[in-house]
C-alpha cells in the first residue's frame, strides 16, 4: 500500500469503529522492510529479508479501553475483527482516565526537514551487503594467532508509521537504519574472552564500514588477564557506549506509570536538586538526522524540546495522556527523543590520566536497579586504573550503590559523545563507587 491508501484504510477503520459503538478510536498502520547477513568464516552464514505488516487498533467504549492488532489488512477482514474487539471492550472495568489526547495538543503540520530517511534504501542490492560483512570479517580473521572465531554482519531497516485519530489526529514518519557489526572470540589461556563492535547510520552512505573487525579484535585482546582487583571505593570511568545502562533506571523513574505506581525513587522530585551540577541532560526532537529524531509521538502529541535535568535540577517528567489525567500533570510525552549531553572538555584519555585509583567499565554483566529506591547492583567488565595509567584487564567485579548517590558524584564529564544511539552519552567519571569482586 502507498501512503494514501493506508491514510484511507486507517480512516475507514477509525469510522467503522464509531459506527460500531466506539466513542473514540485511534488507528495506526505500519510496516518494516528489514534485511541481515552475517558470515562466519568466509562465507554467508545467515540471510535474512523480511516484510512485516500491521494494523493496530485502539479503541474506547463505553469508558472502556482495550488495544487490538493484526496483519490482517482486507476490509471484510478488519470489519469482523473490530466488530470483535469492541465487543469484547464492553466486557472491561471502567477506566475515566483513558481517553485520547486532546486536539490541541496534537502535532499539526507536515514533517519535511528532520531527513530520517535514506531514500535510497532499495537501491543497495544483496551482494554488496554480503561484500561489507566479509570485509568487515577479514579486518579480524587470521589477523592474530590467538584469534578463535569471528563473525560480522550487516543490517538495514525502513520502517513507516501513520495514525489516524477519531478526534482529528492524521501524521506519518519514517526512519531507515544501517548497520554493522563485529564479535571476536581470543585464545587467553584459561579464558576466551570475546568482544563486540558495530556502527550503525540512517543514511548508507554514512554508515562507518571500515575498522569494525579491527575495533572488536583490538578489545578482544585487550581483555587477555582479566581478573579481580582489590574490593573498595574508588572512582569510576564509565565508557561512553556504556553509560545509557547507568542512565536507563534514572530515564526510567521518570516515567509516569513508575509515578503514579509508587515505583520511582524521582516521584516528587520535580524542581529540586536530585543529581550533580555537571548533569544537564535535554530532550531534543529536532536533531536533523538525528536517531530519535520526531514531530509527534506514537499518541500524536506534538513533540517538544525539553530540558530534563538542569544542574542537577530534574525539571521534567515522560507523561503520556493517561498517566497525566490520573496523575493531574500536564503531559509531554511517555518517550524520549534524542537525549544531549552537556558536555565537558575532556577526551576519556585525559578523564583516565586524572584517576589515581580506579576503573574503566567497557562493559556490563547482568545486574538491576530497584525502580522504588534506586539501589542498584551490576556486574562490570573494564580496566584498572592506576596513577593516571591503565594496569591490567578486569572482570567478575560487582558496582553497587544508589543512583541518586551516584549521578550525585560525578566528578567530570567526558567531550566523546557516543552518536550510535538516540541518548547521545558522553563518558562519565565518577567519584566513590563501591567496587566488590564477585
Amino acid at each position: 500500500m502507498n501512503k494514501k491508501e493506508k491514510y484511507d484504510l486507517a480512516l475507514w477503520a477509525v469510522n467503522l469503529a464509531l459506527k460500531n459503538g466506539a466513542d473514540q478510536a485511534a488507528v495506526s498502520i505500519s510496516n518494516r522492510i528489514s534485511n541481515s547477513v552475517e558470515v562466519r568464516d568466509k562465507k554467508t552464514d545467515k540471510l535474512e529479508q523480511a516484510k512485516q505488516n500491521s494494523m493496530s487498533v485502539k479503541l474506547y467504549v463505553d469508558r472502556k479501553y482495550s488495544s487490538h492488532s493484526t496483519n490482517r489488512m482486507n476490509k471484510k477482514d478488519l470489519s469482523d475483527f473490530i466488530t470483535e474487539a469492541i465487543a469484547s471492550t464492553r466486557y472491561l472495568s471502567e477506566d475515566e482516565f483513558r481517553t485520547l489526547p486532546e486536539p490541541e495538543l496534537y502535532y499539526k503540520g507536515e514533517p519535511a526537514t528532520l531527513k530520517t530517511v535514506d531514500s535510497s534504501f532499495a537501491s543497495y542490492d544483496t551482494r554488496q551487503k554480503i561484500d561489507i560483512a566479509l570485509a568487515i570479517e577479514k579486518e579480524a580473521l587470521g589477523q592474530d594467532d590467538r584469534v578463535i572465531s569471528v563473525s560480522a554482519s550487516y543490517y538495514d531497516s525502513l520502517f513507516e508509521f501513520i495514525l489516524v485519530t477519531s478526534n482529528g489526529f492524521r501524521g506519518d514518519s519514517s526512519a531507515t537504519r544501517f548497520g554493522v557489526n563485529a564479535s571476536v572470540s581470543v585464545n587467553g589461556g584459561d579464558s576466551r574472552p570475546e568482544s563486540y563492535w558495530g556502527e550503525n547510520s540512517i543514511f548508507f552512505n554514512e554508515l562507518k564500514k571500515n575498522g569494525i573487525g579491527e575495533t572488536a579484535l583490538k578489545r578482544g585482546l585487550r581483555k587477555i588477564g582479566q581478573r579481580k582487583t582489590d574490593s573498595g571505593k574508588m572512582s569510576m570511568i564509565i565508557e561512553n557506549r556504556q553509560t545509557g545502562r547507568i542512565l536507563s533506571p534514572v530515564i526510567s523513574a521518570l516515567n509516569g506509570s513508575a509515578i503514579q505506581q509508587k515505583n520511582s525513587f524521582l516521584t516528587d522530585k520535580k524542581g529540586e536538586k536530585v543529581f550533580s551540577d555537571l548533569l544537564t541532560v535535554t530532550d531534543d526532537p529536532f536533531i536533523i538526522s538525528g536517531l530519535g529524531s520526531g514531530y509527534f509521538d506514537n499518541e500524536g502529541l506534538a513533540t517538544k524540546r525539553r530540558i530534563i535535568i538542569e544542574n542537577g535540577v530534574l525539571r521534567n517528567y515522560y507523561i503520556d495522556t493517561y498517566y497525566s489525567k490520573k496523575l493531574d500533570m500536564e503531559p509531554t510525552s511517555g518517550d524520549t527523543t534524542n537525549l544531549v549531553f552537556k558536555t565537558g572538555s575532556k577526551e576519556i584519555s585525559q578523564l583516565i590520566t586524572g584517576v589515581e585509583k580506579g576503573i574503566m567499565v567497557t562493559g556490563f554483566n547482568g545486574g538491576n536497579c530497584n525502580g522504588s529506591t534506586g539501589d542498584f547492583s551490576y556486574g562490570i567488565e573494564g580496566f584498572f586504573i592506576e596513577m593516571g595509567e591503565l594496569k591490567h584487564p578486569v572482570s567478575e567485579m560487582n558496582i553497587t550503590g544508589n543512583m541518586k548517590e551516584l549521578w550525585s558524584n560525578i566528578a567530570a564529564i567526558g567531550n566523546d559523545v557516543n552518536t550510535n544511539s538516540a541518548w547521545l552519552t558522553p563518558s562519565v567519571l565518577f567519584e566513590g563507587v563501591d567496587f566488590s569482586g564477585i
